[in-house]
């Protein structure tokens, strides 16, 4: 479902913008549709034959997606398995001082080799309404303030349903356009459509590295747009839209954690309008890439830093629960998995 079917479905129950918006500012906060105000309660505010409609309208929204399974980290972020109307099954992270990492995709068609989405390519795309409704799960947890589109899938490969939702959580969800993040690889239909959006969201550009040939090893159906030029674009939007632009740069020990590269990354950032975030990698059983060591990390943090290129280490939410993006997904479609294989075998014996 499109958040535009649900304007419409109200719409055609007779409902007017008034009475839309507060039912999608209802619906936004976890609450009832027909949530009243302190001062005015529903049946004296929606005409009957929305009241009589928005049972079957709640229920359809319900249907959306519910929460299969909770992960409690000791860093404050709590990752959620969401279970969809279809039985495919997204994650979503509620961060420290009321973030929420959302995803747009099932699966990934980028295809990033150190990425566990990317393992399982592209499966379907999130309409804008299972976008929000990962907002409204997660609020129903504990508040909501700044939603980053950072989970699950290459928002760009679903632009108009990511767009759609970022414009409904900054029109109507009460999140400043800044707190709006959304990280790309860098598909250069966003740096054409952003500009033209009323809601304007901040951008994260996945960098990784300064050289186009690694790059590319990296992200191998990435739009082919070198390091420099990616940066060149994210500048031009930062100095747009008045926010810095979020450089993110997963750290491979003995990859892309060189001095070369880091004096590259100095050069290429340094004076730029944005932040770049290290984020040492989140390890996967048999995988080929390790994490930097501890002490690496920080010591080219201040290195970057004291050469004019503001650096901050991101850690990924949830690394003491193994909960890497995808990996709950992956881990869960096994157990789903294995136990089908276990009932086939159970039926012929």
């Amino acid at each position: 479902m499109r958040i535009q079917q649900l304007q419409q479905t109200l719409s055609d129950l007779g409902a007017r913008p008034c009475h839309i918006g507060r039912i999608n500012r209802a619906w936004l906060q976890g609450l009832a549709l027909d949530h009243g105000t302190r001062h005015q309660q529903s049946q004296n505010y929606f005409p009957l034959a929305v009241r009589q409609g928005l049972p079957a309208l709640s229920q359809q929204l319900e249907q959306l997606a519910h929460i299969h399974s909770r992960h409690e980290a000791g860093d404050g972020s709590l990752r959620l398995l969401v279970e969809l109307a279809d039985s495919q099954m997204v994650e979503s992270v509620l961060l420290p001082r009321d973030g929420l990492c959302v995803s747009s995709q099932v699966g990934c068609a980028v295809g990033c080799t150190f990425c566990m989405t990317g393992k399982s390519g592209l499966l379907r795309q999130l309409g804008s309404a299972e976008i929000v409704a990962q907002v409204v799960l997660a609020r129903r947890i504990r508040p909501v303030k700044k939603v980053v589109f950072m989970g699950m899938g290459e928002p760009a490969h679903n632009l108009d349903n990511v767009l759609e939702a970022i414009d409904f959580l900054g029109r109507e969800g009460n999140i400043a356009h800044k707190n709006l993040v959304f990280s790309t690889v860098g598909d250069p239909r966003v740096f054409e459509r952003l500009p033209t959006m009323l809601v304007k969201p901040a951008l994260a550009l996945s960098l990784h590295t300064t050289r186009d040939d690694l790059r590319a090893s990296l992200l191998p159906r990435a739009p082919r747009i070198s390091p420099a030029e990616l940066v060149d674009l994210g500048e031009h939007y930062a100095r747009a839209v008045g926010y810095p632009i979020q450089y993110q740069w997963t750290l491979l020990k003995g990859i892309n954690d060189s001095q070369q590269e880091m004096d590259a990354a100095i050069t290429l950032l340094k004076g730029k309008y944005g932040v770049l975030n290290l984020i040492p990698y989140n390890s996967m059983e048999g995988d080929s890439f390790q994490r930097s060591d501890a002490e690496h990390i920080r010591q080219m943090k201040h290195y970057l830093h004291g050469h004019g290129v503001l650096t901050k280490i991101r850690d990924s939410a949830g690394q003491d629960i193994d909960g890497g993006c995808g990996q709950l997904r992956a881990r869960a479609a096994d157990v789903i998995d294995t136990s089908r294989l276990r009932r086939r075998h159970g039926d012929s014996g």
